[in-house]
């Protein structure tokens, strides 16, 4: 791999042994992806907090030892500097004020906030979302970034035109600490072009039909990149949200193009490049109809849990939960869960739409989700959700039965007690 000046004096210790174990763990990670070399980044987004029930050892010797061995992949503990360029952490298992509702050892949210404390004084900004373009981390096109998360990249990718992949724990730690990650995939111009088309030929409007239509795109192309034509909606934050983090779900998509929507592509020439045009595949009622349907991972109708915000809601998307719920009260038998990140919960808070949402018997939950803290209300047999990633994961992770809706489906449903959802 070739280096700059600079980087070789990081790797020889010129810049301390942080960067130096940090430059090592990129140059090896780099020769094996085959990459000539590594790139600039400012912008690293990662998992650095340590509050999972496996680290709580580690953390008790020293919170140096918890990012030396899981973001350094160092045996030595070295201890951490200031990160070289603006970091910030994503989705964290545990909400600081509703531990106890998601039924979290105290021990563990103790030792949340003193990691938090940790990586604070080290410069990483403690977003704790997955959608951190939400909260102010927007990279420009053409950005290098070193993020993880399938649905953040995803997005970054493709709405925002910048450049990463998806990362890991151990790249971007050492990515914080060195300003660089391999060249490599998606860093590359050659590598963004469209391999695959799908033809949209039935309307799609809301948030959840955006979402089946991403869940209908992962199966269709796995890891590769579509373009699209066909599509007659000006889509949303939201609705993009939604459907790239349903795509980056049932398959591996990491980059999309949508011709007068994202930025990348502006036709259907510029999507596919020097690739060939391939026959599409076609997205019609049939196919949506099916995609929905295989959305649906439930039986029983009578509902134990609901969980809205994955990924984390919009502000947008608070207000419109708080003005469903507004006067009304969810069933006894179900518990509703609303997820947003802290920096949105206190615009949901000054503008009204928590209290509401408590009035009538729901929980809003910052900085975590169901899927990553592996948390459910005791009890939960059935759930219900508007989203397509959380229908495609939470079942397997917390053996419950899934049924997938509408915002409006979804909190009328808690309303009820039971599923009244249908296929349209």
């Amino acid at each position: 791999m070739r280096l700059t000046d600079h980087e070789r004096a990081m790797l020889d210790g010129g810049h301390g042994e942080a960067a130096a174990r940090a430059m090592d763990l990129l140059v090896r990670y780099g020769e094996a992806l085959g990459a000539e070399r590594l790139v600039e980044t400012r912008n690293v987004a990662g998992a650095f907090n340590a509050s999972t029930p496996s680290v709580r050892e580690i953390a008790e010797d020293s919170l140096d030892r918890v990012f030396s061995e899981l973001n350094l992949d160092s045996d030595d503990v070295i201890e951490i500097p200031h990160v070289a360029v603006p970091t910030c952490q994503l989705i964290t298992g545990i909400d600081n004020d509703n531990f106890a509702t998601q039924g979290v050892d105290p021990e563990l949210a103790d030792l949340q906030l003193r990691s938090e404390q940790y990586l604070g004084k080290r410069g990483i900004n403690l977003m704790c979302t997955c959608t951190p373009y939400q909260v102010g981390n927007v990279p420009v096109m053409g950005e290098h970034c070193a993020w993880m998360e399938s649905s953040a990249v995803i997005y970054a990718n493709s709405v925002l035109g910048a450049r990463t992949n998806v990362e890991g724990k151990e790249s971007t730690g050492a990515a914080a600490l060195t300003g660089r990650i391999p060249y490599w995939g998606l860093h590359c111009p050659e590598n963004r072009f469209a391999q695959h088309l799908i033809r949209v030929e039935t309307e799609v409007g809301d948030m959840a039909e955006w979402g089946v239509l991403g869940y209908f795109t992962g199966f269709a192309v796995e890891e590769e990149i579509p373009a699209f034509e066909g599509l007659t909606d000006q889509p949303s934050l939201v609705k993009l949200k939604h459907f790239g983090a349903a795509a980056a779900s049932s398959g591996g998509v990491e980059l999309y193009h949508m011709p007068g929507i994202t930025p990348e592509a502006a036709s259907l020439d510029a999507a596919f490049g020097p690739n060939a045009r391939p026959e599409p595949a076609v997205y019609g009622a049939a196919e949506r109809r099916r995609t929905w349907e295989r959305l649906q991972n439930a039986s029983d109708r009578k509902l134990d849990f609901v969980m809205l915000g994955c990924p984390h809601n919009s502000i947008e998307q608070m207000a419109l939960i708080a003005e469903l719920l507004d006067g009304k009260r969810i069933h006894s038998d179900t518990e509703l869960w609303v997820h947003t990140p802290s920096a949105i919960r206190q615009v949901a808070d000054r503008s009204g739409y928590t209290a509401i949402i408590e009035a009538a018997g729901g929980v809003v939950m910052s900085d975590t989700c169901p899927s990553i803290s592996r948390k459910v209300p005791a009890g939960t047999r059935v759930i219900a959700t508007d989203s397509a990633k959380q229908a495609h994961y939470l079942p397997a992770i917390a053996k419950v039965q899934g049924w997938f809706g509408s915002v409006e489906q979804c909190v009328n449903s808690a309303i009820a007690g039971e599923w009244l959802g249908v296929v349209q």
